[in-house]
């Protein structure tokens, strides 16, 4: 075996298990140079000039310096047809078995392939409510069993089982039972939880208001009553749903035990769900009520994630001296590069979803994160939790943002932008109009 640049005996064992190409029993990447390359000529193939795009992939991957998410790693030119996205999230859940068991089995075939899956379960009638056959519903929580057991017997693409992510909204009438679902060991132990919290609850918690808990309801008419609560964009539309009220509760009662229930179990998570559409580059053309399983990706119905970060600790220079330095600014053409890669993924994986392709290939949506960030500010002598931490975290954020957004407008003058793509909405929407005006003004030339 070649020499690897591994530091401890557990990285290599992680490498060797998840990352690391077999075939047929036969080790194929004797290295993680072996796998660098691998991964760097596979992404390269889409390129018209392959043989030097392969050479600067392989570049930004050696040494660590940026590493793409786990699928692309582990999948990225090999025999196997996978995945190269290692997350999406699923269609909406119509309230009928029918749409229960499609979105099941879709979810099941997801899996198959090697990705995880997040769910709103929001859309699904409470529990003990009428259902349309004149049967009782058994409530959101019965259903995610169902989705559990599923996931529990998946295996996805060698030792990398998939994850599942659910939610639920702040009204919905089933609220309490889905946060303390977790609180019995062994219960949905598939899934991470998380609470949809709106901006009209946290002003609730804030004046100790009482919380109506709610599900639309077809039947009510529309009585315009100033007591009658009314859904907006449910199930992604515009269009308003009068909701009978099941229950009411003390907002500060509710966030309290949302609360209490992550510190005993770390779970629930919460999602501001209107400041996550609020913020949405693409909220002109579409409604986001889910993320993936970690949570750090908000997506649409079908949405994907194709996922790299920027190990940090690579651009320290001088570390642990009254002279170490972070020089991003200085080491841009990684970044650039990473951001390239990352849009190669679209044109190399293989998709199970017809609906998922579709949504994927018209978006092309990429998230570029950072890892290493804890021990690059202890390499350039911060406090994690202070002020001074807090700043250069800021000032690395905004550089890598700004310069994936500017790549990402080179990119458009040479592939042209995505089918999504409406200049003048986009150019509307609020994170668009806080980047820096030379950045606007580049993507209202070249598009994105």
């Amino acid at each position: 075996m070649k020499d690897t640049p591994f530091q401890s005996k557990i990285s290599h064992h992680i490498w060797d298990t998840k990352y690391r190409y077999h075939h047929k029993g036969e080790i194929i990447d004797e290295s993680i140079e072996d796998t660098w390359q691998r991964v760097a000529q596979a992404v390269a193939s889409v390129e018209e000039d392959s043989n030097m795009w392969e050479q600067e992939f392989y570049k930004v991957l050696e040494g660590f310096t940026f590493i793409p998410a786990g699928r692309i790693l582990a999948g990225a030119g090999t025999e196997h047809k996978v995945i190269l996205f290692n997350c999406f999230v699923m269609g909406i859940i119509e309230d009928s078995i029918p749409s229960l068991f499609e979105n099941l089995k879709q979810g099941a075939l997801t899996m198959q392939q090697g990705g995880s899956i997040g769910y709103d379960f929001s859309t699904i009638r409470p529990q003990g409510s009428l259902a349309r056959s004149s049967n009782i519903s058994s409530g959101p929580v019965s259903f995610m069993n169902i989705w559990d057991t599923m996931c529990g017997t998946m295996l996805s693409t060698g030792a990398r089982r998939s994850a599942m992510m659910a939610t639920l909204r702040c009204d919905h009438p089933d609220i309490m039972t889905f946060i303390n679902a977790k609180q019995q060991p062994g219960t949905l132990t598939n899934f991470n939880l998380s609470v949809l919290v709106s901006d009209a609850f946290m002003e609730a918690v804030h004046e100790n208001d009482e919380w109506p808990l709610v599900f639309p309801d077809k039947t009510l008419k529309n009585n315009n009553k100033a007591d009658q609560p009314i859904f907006k964009r449910w199930n992604g539309t515009d269009v308003k749903v009068p909701c009978r009220v099941f229950k009411t509760v003390r907002a500060q009662k509710l966030w309290n035990t949302i609360m209490q229930a992550a510190y005993d179990t770390a779970e629930p998570g919460v999602l501001f769900i209107d400041r996550i559409n609020s913020l949405n580059n693409l909220n002109y053309c579409e409604y986001i009520t889910a993320t993936n399983p970690c949570g750090e990706v908000p997506l649409p119905p079908y949405g994907t994630c194709n996922l790299g970060s920027i190990n940090l600790t690579h651009f320290v220079k001088q570390p642990f001296s009254a002279d170490s330095n972070i020089d991003l600014k200085d080491n841009r053409k990684s970044k650039q590069t990473a951001v390239r890669m990352l849009d190669n993924v679209f044109s190399l994986s293989r998709i199970p979803l017809k609906q998922q392709k579709e949504q994927a290939l018209q978006s092309r949506r990429i998230g570029l994160g950072i890892t290493g960030l804890a021990d690059a500010l202890i390499m350039l002598g911060h406090h994690y939790g202070s002020k001074e931490a807090r700043s250069v975290a800021e000032e690395i954020i905004n550089e890598i943002c700004q310069t994936a957004y500017v790549t990402s407008t080179q990119l458009a003058k040479q592939k042209e932008t995505w089918p999504l793509y409406v200049k003048d909405r986009y150019l509307k929407s609020p994170f668009i109009q806080k980047l820096p005006k030379e950045i606007q003004n580049e993507i209202f030339k070249n598009g994105i």
